[in-house]
């Protein structure tokens, strides 16, 4: 058990205006994704939502129903395994979303356009799952499970995901055909860069590692003529293939930058140092020191 798991409920937290109006809007934009132009096209997402399509669709059980009673055992794991607030956070997310399914009723779909629901659908889905996270819940308990199983199995969650889903959409291609499939496969991937989008921001942030001979000009330029600040480290620099002997003290030196400002300080770097070594890693998040803060969405 984690040392930094809760040990009450921070309620504050959860009904703050912030998270709820990030989980009330993510679970619109779900409701409508669902209503609109997944379920009546027989389109499944990945997951549990997948899951509760796929058995509505098969044994006609109400949809809301299936999004409630199969989360519950994340509610469970949630709780005992991530913090008392999140399982609070996600059950009063659960319980939105199955309301509002059964509440909100949609008369047909906006489209029969196979692409147009794959793309729009999978948007709004995953808008809805990012947002909801963003407020501090789950509506589609798989990656909570995954994480569970994870350290249970040794699979990592990444495949235990693609396992699930990969079962699933077995059973859609058994159930619907070969098409709806691909077309699930689609929504499913679009649903995947959306949320992650929401979740991590459009601005995604990269740290910059540069080793240089001319390691103050390298500095002098990030630094005043780019704005950015750096961080520092000793190492050594040399240990080639047919002279490992010969090796030399340097200075690494690393920025944090957005995707935006890679190749302007590459081809700065190249003129200080046609021979510098750099290599760049994207990296989720960025908190303290100085970076260029994001704009609020």
């Amino acid at each position: 058990m984690s040392v930094l798991k809760e040990t009450k409920i921070n309620w504050v937290v959860v009904f703050s205006p912030k998270s709820l109006f990030f989980t009330l809007t993510g679970i619109l934009c779900a409701v409508v994704a669902l209503q609109g132009f997944m379920i009546p096209n027989h389109f499944l997402d990945g997951g549990v939502t997948g899951v509760s399509i796929l058995l509505h669709e098969s044994f006609h059980i109400p949809m809301y129903l299936l999004l409630f009673v199969l989360n519950l055992p994340f509610l469970y794991i949630g709780y005992h395994k991530i913090g008392k607030t999140f399982a609070i956070q996600t059950a009063l997310a659960i319980f939105l979303l199955s309301l509002l399914m059964f509440l909100i009723k949609i008369p047909e779909a906006f489209t029969n356009d196979k692409i147009l629901i794959a793309i729009f659908g999978g948007i709004l889905i995953g808008l809805g799952i990012g947002l909801v996270i963003k407020g501090g819940g789950v509506i589609d308990g798989l990656e909570v499970l995954a994480d569970y199983t994870h350290k249970k199995s040794g699979f990592s969650t990444s495949e235990i995901i693609l396992l699930v889903n990969s079962l699933l959409f077995l059973g859609v291609a058994f159930k619907f055909g070969i098409e709806p499939a691909m077309y699930s496969i689609l929504t499913y991937f679009t649903a995947l860069r959306t949320s992650d989008y929401v979740v991590d921001g459009f601005e995604e942030f990269t740290a910059l590692t540069i080793v240089s001979k001319q390691p103050e000009k390298v500095k002098y330029a990030i630094v005043n003529d780019f704005n950015k600040a750096i961080s520092v480290y000793k190492g050594e620099r040399g240990y080639l293939p047919g002279s490992y002997h010969i090796h030399e003290d340097c200075d690494i030196i690393m920025a944090i930058v957005t995707r935006l400002e890679i190749h302007r300080l590459k081809q700065a770097i190249h003129e200080i140092d046609p021979e510098a070594f750099f290599f760049v890693q994207s990296i989720k998040e960025v908190t303290g020191g100085i970076t260029k803060k994001k704009k609020a969405h």
